[in-house]
């Protein structure tokens, strides 16, 4: 696993951003895989200036993203499908039938066949991850069991804290969510994680231990053979970590 420590935010994101650009350019057909959150705001901003300024297409480009709110229609605010149209999708030139976020309103046995027969056709090029303060990927909540597949997830109170600012009070912050599996993580060819804030826990367990733990789901990135973790450095230094 390599590991890059960046001066700040900003930093982080045009890293990740130069590492999605290669990726693009060797296979303009190939499939991101993609995440929602604050981590991976200024990477879609610079790829989307990047692609604006006619340095990058995304014309032939498939998409296919980590999770999804159960209960959220794809029009409401805190959807991600709202938040990958409002955040990447409307700002680069990309066919949006070429676009999976999986559904999260509706019948949900239905939403996870559709989800998991489209994760078993798609060869991931690279999956974009952030990481919840109690480790959790995706939507994969710390416990002791781990799932293959694209299932439902029951969210830890944990994640529905962190979450709570995106919404008007915490009672309206979903409870569920479709997410992918570990196992669809981890078939990635690639796995980009950006990662600063709160998440010290996280990050000490992934770092600074040798233990597979599925009470901190990140720590199985260390399994993966081409894995990327982009290190703000202020959250380098509070856990110690030296690289």
């Amino acid at each position: 696993m390599r590991v890059i420590i960046a001066e700040n935010f900003v930093q982080a994101g045009e890293i990740a951003a130069d590492i999605m650009e290669e990726i693009i350019r060797a296979n303009p057909e190939c499939t991101l895989g993609l995440a929602t959150g604050s981590s991976p705001v200024r990477m879609y901003q610079e790829l989307a200036r990047r692609c604006q300024e006619g340095r990058l297409d995304f014309s032939r480009i498939h998409t296919v993203n980590l999770d999804e709110y159960v209960g959220l229609e794809p029009t409401h605010d805190q959807s991600y499908r709202y938040f990958m149209n409002s955040n990447l999708f409307d700002h680069i030139n990309i066919n949006k039938a070429n676009t999976y976020v999986a559904k999260g309103t509706g019948d949900l046995e239905a939403n996870l066949a559709e989800f998991n027969e489209v994760l078993d056709n798609a060869d991931i090029a690279i999956q974009v991850l952030g990481v919840g303060p109690d480790g959790h990927l995706g939507f994969n909540e710390p416990g002791d069991v781990l799932y293959d597949g694209a299932h439902v997830e029951t969210l830890d109170p944990s994640t529905i804290d962190a979450n709570q600012r995106f919404f008007a009070s915490r009672d309206e912050v979903p409870r569920y969510a479709v997410t992918m599996g570990m196992g669809n993580i981890m078939r990635a060819r690639k796995l980009l994680m950006i990662v600063g804030g709160n998440k010290q826990d996280a990050m000490r367990k992934l770092l600074l231990s040798d233990k597979l733990d599925p009470h901190c789901p990140a720590t199985f990135m260390r399994m993966h053979r081409d894995a990327t973790v982009i290190l703000e450095r202020a959250l380098a230094e509070e856990i110690g970590y030296q690289g």
